[in-house]
């Protein structure tokens, strides 16, 4: 099979630098490299910025059609602010995306996602990890359990993740509220707190190097479930990430896919 080709947007950080390793190991084809405009190893290679044995050179936003002009797919894990103006210039341009960057607002997703779908085939996902996206089919049991039973989400991350909570106890959080009929979320407490009922709790932890953990648990008046995901290491979003770049590089009809249409969960 012809190597696929990719541009890598957020190439200097944690996830887009794994992604790049990942991707050159199973055989794609690195031939752009983007990273923001203030970044040290701008105008550096890939090999001078110590990432991979590659001389394709890092460049700033600004220079997005030179990179991505050879592409066949581009990939980000970026910040809101970044790709609300980088999403609508690689779709206007015609090529294919997956995005992994989370911390949107509402209105930031309506834009971009008004723009990307009727231009080219696209993969929206807050987490790549193959795991998590089973164990967000299987929150859909929930709906199994009595209503006393409460339902509380926990997430742990490093400590430069910027948005709280993660995009994907977001998204845990919108399949348990609608299956429970949950209508208010407490994200944190504090002195005399009481948990009322249509109550979703979701905690947030930011601490170290960790790279992912999301735990679900069932609790009822007598028992309790835990539901844990942990990602050993940020190449686990990376693999996730190359399925869906080589799925959605198999698309021809335009539209925003997630990780249900990549693994055959629809």
């Amino acid at each position: 099979m012809t190597a696929i080709k990719l541009c890598v947007a957020g190439a200097t950080g944690r996830m887009g630098s794994t992604l790049i390793k990942e991707a050159v190991v199973k055989g794609f084809r690195i031939v752009g490299a983007v990273a923001a405009g203030d970044d040290p190893n701008i105008n550096k290679t890939l090999r001078e910025a110590g990432i991979c044995d590659l001389d394709i050179r890092i460049v700033d936003p600004s220079r997005i059609p030179d990179a991505v002009k050879d592409a066949d797919v581009y990939i980000s894990f970026t910040n809101p602010e970044a790709e609300i103006v980088n999403i609508p210039l690689v779709a206007e341009l015609g090529k294919r995306i997956v995005m992994g960057t989370t911390g949107f607002t509402e209105e930031q997703m309506r834009r971009i996602s008004e723009v990307v779908s009727n231009k080219v085939p696209a993969v929206f996902s807050p987490n790549f990890a193959i795991g998590i996206n089973i164990l967000l089919k299987l929150l859909q049991m929930v709906r199994a359990f009595p209503a006393d039973y409460e339902v509380s989400i926990i997430e742990m991350h490093h400590s430069g993740k910027r948005d709280a909570p993660s995009g994907t106890a977001k998204r845990m959080g919108e399949i348990i509220s609608q299956v429970k009929g949950y209508t208010s979320i407490i994200y944190g407490r504090e002195g005399l707190s009481l948990r009322k009922p249509g109550e979703l709790e979701i905690l947030s932890v930011r601490a170290g190097g960790v790279p992912g953990i999301h735990e679900v648990i069932i609790a009822g008046p007598h028992e309790m479930i835990r539901i844990e995901h942990t990602a050993f290491s940020r190449s686990v979003f990376a693999q996730g990430a190359l399925y869906a770049a080589e799925w959605v590089y198999k698309q021809d009809k335009p539209g925003i896919y997630t990780m249900d249409d990549v693994l055959g969960l629809v």
